[in-house]
């Protein structure tokens, strides 16, 4: 597991987006080198967003339990390519599918590069988000508002439609939401009303698809380090980031992951639409 973390202040730092984690300082911790039980041998998985934070860590954590791995990502080579070089070190397989999840045809042709390489789908993890700050409502930007919601919540929509034909039952889905989507978030409203479509629909879906056998769960993360962060907020708000939640500090992507891995293996036979909130303490009932 992730050793204890003290509490810390992380060095002002900006990027432009999306971000590229090899930048950040101190680098988040992707990898607990939790015990391998193989907990997941010879499944597949398909994440977006898989090549650098959160999705990073679950990638490695199910590589390291046994899974393939089909990474989709934006541009990011960079960091695709060192976390598929770290799922191959474990022995697994990995395939990098890089494209824009906004567009429909792109969802479905990820879907078919998946079943193409490894002849089977068994974990869709829908992670890839964005997000803009926005201090006045009045100010949010129509294109980016298209596009938060066009990223967040329709990629959901699009990889569940074309992933659906191959998942059997037993088969898992994952989303990705946010603390934000329980207790909102006044500079984030548009990011945070797509997290909360997010909860919505995985407990709509987990009921649609409950008699196929095909669970639906989520996780919603706090404040959480990651290429996001550094990619979204001026220096100041990066420093700070997590040291209000009661932990005072943010989290590793190391720390969120195992939650995923708990979802998607025979451990959680008997929980469909629910969310697990790894968030440094904040109490959200939700």
């Amino acid at each position: 597991m992730v050793k204890a973390i003290a509490k810390k202040i992380n060095p002002p730092q900006t990027q432009r987006r999306p971000g590229i984690e090899k930048k950040m300082k101190p680098q988040p911790i992707a990898d607990a080198h939790i015990s391998l039980t193989e907990k997941l041998k010879n499944k597949v998985l398909l994440i977006t967003g898989g090549d650098s934070g959160i999705g990073k860590a679950v990638s490695i954590l199910f590589a390291r339990q046994g899974a393939d791995v089909a990474i989709v990502y934006l541009s990011e080579t960079k960091d695709a390519a060192d976390t598929k070089k770290t799922i191959e070190e474990y022995g697994r397989k990995c395939l990098l599918i890089k494209g824009d999840i906004r567009k429909e045809n792109f969802c479905k042709a990820a879907i078919s590069k998946t079943i193409k390489q490894f002849g089977r789908l068994d974990i869709l993890i829908n992670n890839a988000a964005v997000h803009y700050e926005t201090k006045n409502v009045a100010d949010i930007d129509t294109a980016k508002l298209k596009q938060t919601f066009e990223v967040n919540i329709f990629a959901c929509f699009y990889l569940v439609k074309y992933a659906l034909p191959y998942l059997k039952r037993g088969s898992t889905i994952i989303n990705t939401s946010s603390v934000t989507a329980y207790r909102g978030s006044q500079d984030l409203i548009d990011y945070a009303s797509t997290k909360g479509a997010i909860v919505s629909f995985t407990r709509s879906l987990a009921a649609n698809l409950v008699k196929k056998g095909i669970r639906v769960n989520g996780v919603a993360p706090g404040p959480i380090w990651t290429p996001l962060i550094v990619s979204s907020f001026d220096k100041k708000r990066v420093a700070e980031h997590g040291s209000k939640v009661p932990m005072e500090r943010a989290g590793e992507p190391a720390e969120v992951a195992p939650a995923y891995l708990f979802l998607a293996g025979e451990d959680a036979s008997y929980i469909t639409g629910q969310f697990i909130h790894p968030n440094g303490g904040e109490i959200i009932n939700g």
